[in-house]
């Protein structure tokens, strides 16, 4: 019964289904393998391509197309951000995404403390909207940013703060929801319940009273409890009462169901006041049993939050840029060895005196268990907001190690009685190692529930390793009396054991409820009734058949084409991983579908996605897309090239390269050089347009036509003529609707008295208060003042420039050089798919400036995607430790001043700003952290009071936002919060380095934009 049916007994109805649903819906319809493919997975190790995608628009086009599949007899599977660990969210069904459209507050009822809401929405996005009114929604998943209420009520989610608030279950008032014959019931209070529901409701009170002995001696007496069905909800047995009153509630039914029995329309939630006060105690641990033993004991203090990060997580978050330091606040000597556990000991309540006073007491405790001074306090909100942000990474942060090898979630919240945990912890570790691995830790020491994910190699010999350390696992919970799904839910990965954990006759009654709201078993089947096997390898991701598609890549991936040890994590040497794409596949392969790229918060990523809200133009759907393209699961014509096929370029034709994924992705997925390679493949495919030319080739007439009298001029009018510019939209392909930068007569280099000017080798600067600063084509040919600027400050702070130029051999062999008179980073060559041209033109500069650096001398920019091409790109084209040596001087002229200043070094003076200032920051500047070096010298000018744009990407990149096809989505982009943020401040300056952002606020804003340079010279 309810088994998973076939691909093959299903995909002869995918015609006929992708028909109904677009004549009888205004829904979106999906069913080109590249779609599907996008939703055959989630967060866990499995992937089953649905039949089709199916993005609703109203509640109509969801009733609608659960009827036809009824009539069709199509699988159903609701999903909402698809960061299921244990395979709730991948079937071969009709896949239906909330997460688009579906996903509004319905009703706010401050008064009586509750919010309806669709399926779709976001915690993190209905949380902001409730913190303007003193509330929140407390059931806080780390996942928060991009997990949907509707998923985390299927899977009955947890979360940090459950010990003080409890599980999803608890925290859900009621749910309306399409049953199997299309009828909406209302599930909410028993006692008030009516029709479908009522009756439902009857057949279930019916099964419970008649396993009442069994329910009490087979349901876990442990608060995280989340496998089946709430049977209990008649006889509770969890440490927290599923109601306050003790009344039964039917939408308890619904919770933890993985949308086995409904599909959810609305969701009412209890909401709970927001905590005034905060304060936060980090216990530091030179044993992790110790750790764990605290655990019973810190809990009397009540506190809201016990969080576990153990060493490896500690570690491999201080091997990340974007977590180093705030992680190693929490330490109590960032200089020592590294704790082998902390403890983040969260206190909240209404005055902070209190609170401060249950810091002392943990100190006490602490120190009557014999660590004395083995606490630090965290009393800062904006330090404790860093460090949970760092712990909420903490389930990707272990997915970031490289190799094959991947820490597996399979037993990770298995929940045992705290007086167990420590014992249960060693004895797990034992068995760990028994099968050649070990397991990261980390997540809720309150109530027992560690995440646990040992190092298994799923390509080899980890589904049989997974089936034995399972097994032993569950012996271990028996003995301890836990339970063995305390958070995550059954899905494909635990859906066995749910019998191992209830015994046959509940097992059968669970499938009697199943049967009862889903008579044909379409909706999700084969999760909690009738599960396959956790080991069958036919539901894997990467199956023992999974093979990748030789290639050779157009830059160095080899440092991604290692294995590593399950054991010491070490890796072997960059090119031994036995990648056939040369390391490629496996760069891509690290995305782990955490879906972290949907996040909406204050950072970058993912630009696209922000506008579109499509799962195709998200680092992840791209990544799943390459990834099926390079193992050969798409319907690609020429398998020869399938880096270059239309497939790749759907998802591609929106990525603009920010490189914010390379820092904000938690796995390091590095979409921005994906792209190259994309763009170098497809371009050999298809050809180079006129408008590709015409910008990868800039740096190299440019000075051609600023040296032609009169040329510029004419050039110009383009802006001014709209006949002009509609002729070359329709050329082109370079939109009408945006100006075009400025071409000037005099430009940089003609400014300089002679071709000796600022000419000084590394012996000279070495003697020197030297420096070199690269002059760009944008700055040099269109924006020189900002040149001019640089070197005014440089020159008034008592430094030595030299500024990089070919000599007059160089210049005489055009035919070999990308540029005239200056060097050239390659920028838009690669923007172009030209990788060999711009490997050619960044090798010289590379040359150049490495006797420069070898001599310690800073290499300064100022325009950050160019000066960035150095510290990034330049590093995987084979050019060896000239190119390391390069990117460890490279800097922007912002970080290389506040460096000084910091210093003590930097004898510079302003006077007072008249006016605020703003400042945005480029992609490229966030992801490489250069924003906050900028906001630290805008400081030193008085009165200045520079404030950050709260921003993602521009929407300009480089030519993205000249493009015609992409003028719509580039001011998109911009209109998100960058051109509001400045039109709300008319009277500030607005600092911007990158000339592509300045030129986005010129045309959306009317106003103009400086480089950090000019507002420096200006207040000199």
């Amino acid at each position: 019964m309810n088994k998973p049916l076939d691909a093959r007994e299903i995909l002869i109805d995918q015609a006929l289904l992708a028909k109904r649903l677009r004549q009888e819906t205004s829904g979106e319809v999906m069913t080109d393998s590249a779609s599907r493919g996008r939703y055959a997975t989630d967060a866990s190790i499995y992937q089953a391509m649905p039949v089709a995608v199916f993005v609703p628009k109203t509640a109509d086009d969801i009733a609608a197309a659960l009827q036809i599949a009824a009539e069709l007899g199509v699988p159903v599977l609701p999903r909402g951000g698809g960061t299921s660990q244990c395979g709730q969210t991948t079937g071969t069904a009709l896949v239906i995404d909330n997460t688009k459209y579906f996903r509004n507050v319905l009703d706010l009822n401050i008064e009586k403390g509750y919010v309806e809401v669709e399926p779709g929405i976001v915690l993190d996005h209905l949380n902001l909207s409730l913190k303007q009114h003193g509330l929140w929604y407390p059931v806080d998943v780390s996942t928060a940013a991009q997990a949907t209420i509707g998923g985390m009520a299927g899977n009955n989610s947890c979360g940090s703060r459950s010990i003080a608030y409890g599980n999803m279950v608890h925290n859900v008032l009621g749910i309306d929801a399409w049953l199997a014959n299309g009828q909406v019931a209302q599930f909410g209070n028993y006692a008030n319940s009516s029709g479908a529901a009522k009756e439902l409701g009857d057949f279930v009170k019916h099964l419970a009273h008649t396993l009442q002995p069994e329910i009490e001696a087979h349901f876990p007496k442990v608060l995280r409890r989340v496998a089946g069905y709430n049977l209990d909800i008649f006889h509770p047995q969890s440490q927290l009462p599923y109601t306050q009153d003790g009344s039964v509630n039917l939408s308890h039914l619904l919770v933890g169901s993985e949308g086995t029995l409904a599909y959810f329309k609305s969701l009412k939630l209890k909401l709970a006041p927001l905590p005034k006060h905060k304060v936060l105690g980090v216990v530091n641990f030179a044993s992790f049993y110790k750790a764990m033993d605290s655990a019973q004991h810190i809990v009397k203090l009540g506190p809201t939050a016990v969080e576990l990060v153990d060493r490896t997580m500690i570690d491999l978050a201080r091997n990340n840029p974007s977590f180093k330091k705030t992680i190693e606040t929490a330490l109590i000597n960032p200089s020592a060895q590294t704790p082998e556990a902390i403890l983040l000991v969260e206190f909240s309540g209404e005055e902070q005196a209190p609170l401060l006073k249950k810091l002392t007491a943990l100190q006490e405790l602490m120190a009557d268990h014999g660590l004395p001074g083995s606490v630090v306090s965290m009393p800062d909100a904006p330090l404790q907001k860093n460090l949970w942000e760092v712990r909420k990474a903490g389930l990707n942060i272990m997915m970031s190690l490289k190799g094959d090898g991947k820490p597996v979630s399979f037993i990770e919240d298995c929940a045992v009685p705290l007086e167990s945990l420590a014992d249960y912890t060693q004895a797990l570790t034992d068995v760990f190692a028994k099968y050649g691995s070990r397991g990261t830790w980390y997540a809720h020491a309150s109530v027992g529930t560690l995440h646990v994910r040992p190092i298994l190699d799923m390509r080899r010999d980890g589904a049989q390793k997974m089936r034995a350390v399972a097994e032993e696992a569950s012996a271990l919970v028996r003995k301890y009396k836990g339970a063995y799904s305390g958070e995550h839910g059954d899905g494909l990965c635990r859906g066995e054991w749910i019998s191992w954990q209830f015994g046959p006759k509940i097992t059968q009654a669970l499938a009697e409820i199943k049967h009862a709201f889903d008579p044909k078993g379409l909706f999700n089947p084969g999760k909690i009734i009738d599960p396959p096997k956790m080991d069958d390898v036919s539901n894997f991701r990467f199956p023992p058949s999974y093979k990748v598609i030789p290639l050779q890549p157009a830059l160095d991936w080899s440092a991604w084409n290692v294995q590593n040890n399950p054991i010491t994590e070490e890796t072997t040497a960059p090119g031994t991983g036995g990648d056939p794409a040369n390391g490629l596949a496996k760069a891509v392969e690290m995305c782990n579908n955490n879906g972290h790229c949907r996040k909406f918060d204050a950072e970058v990523m993912c630009p696209s996605y922000r506008v579109t809200r499509d799962e195709k133009h998200l680092t992840r759907g791209r990544a799943n897309t390459l990834r099926l393209a390079l193992s050969n699961q798409l319907d690609i014509q020429d398998e020869s090239s399938p880096l270059g096929s239309d497939a790749i370029k759907e998802v591609m034709d929106l990525c603009v390269s920010c490189k914010a994924c390379r820092r904000e992705c938690p796995t390091g997925v590095d979409m921005a050089k994906m792209k190259i390679e994309f763009l170098s493949a497809y371009k050999k495919r298809v050809g180079h347009s006129l408008r590709d030319l015409a910008v990868a080739y800039l740096p190299k007439y440019a000075s051609t036509i600023s040296s032609i009298p009169l040329l510029p001029a004419i050039l110009n009018l383009r802006n001014h003529f709209k006949p002009l510019a509609k002729l070359q939209e329709w050329m082109m392909g370079i939109s009408a609707q945006r100006s075009l930068p400025v071409w000037k007569g005099r430009t940089f280099w003609s400014n300089i008295q002679s071709n000796t000017s600022y000419q000084y080798s590394p012996e000279e600067l070495s003697k020197h208060k030297g420096v070199v600063l690269f002059a760009d084509t944008f700055n040099a040919y269109f924006e020189d003042e900002n040149l001019q600027a640089a070197l005014k400050v440089l020159k008034s702070a008592g430094y030595r420039v030299h500024i990089p130029q070919k000599s007059r051999h160089q210049q005489n062999q055009q035919e070999k050089s990308a540029c005239s008179k200056e060097f050239c980073c390659g920028r838009t060559y690669l923007a172009a798919g030209m990788v060999d041209k711009a490997k050619e033109t960044l090798r010289e500069l590379v040359d150049h400036l490495a006797p420069y650096a070898q001599n310690n001398i800073p290499i300064i920019g100022l325009e950050p995607s160019c000066l960035f091409t150095l510290k990034d790109e330049a590093l995987v084209m084979g050019f060896g430790e000239r190119a390391i040596e390069v990117s460890r001087q490279a800097q922007l002229l912002e970080e290389f001043l506040a460096r000084e200043a910091k210093a003590d070094s930097l004898s510079l003076h302003f006077q007072a700003a008249s006016k605020p200032v703003l400042f945005h920051g480029h992609c490229h500047q966030k992801s490489f952290g250069a924003v906050s070096p900028a906001l630290e010298l805008l400081k030193l000018i008085p009165q200045a009071n520079p404030q950050l744009i709260e921003s993602s990407c521009c929407g300009m990149a480089g030519s993205f936002g000249y493009e015609a096809e992409h003028i719509e989505v580039s001011k998109q982009m911009a209109e998100a919060s960058l051109l509001p943020s400045i039109r709300k401040a008319p009277d500030s300056w607005v600092v911007a380095d990158g000339t592509s952002c300045r030129h986005q606020i010129a045309d959306g804003a009317q106003k103009q934009a400086v480089h950090i340079a000019r507002i420096l010279a200006a207040h000199l």
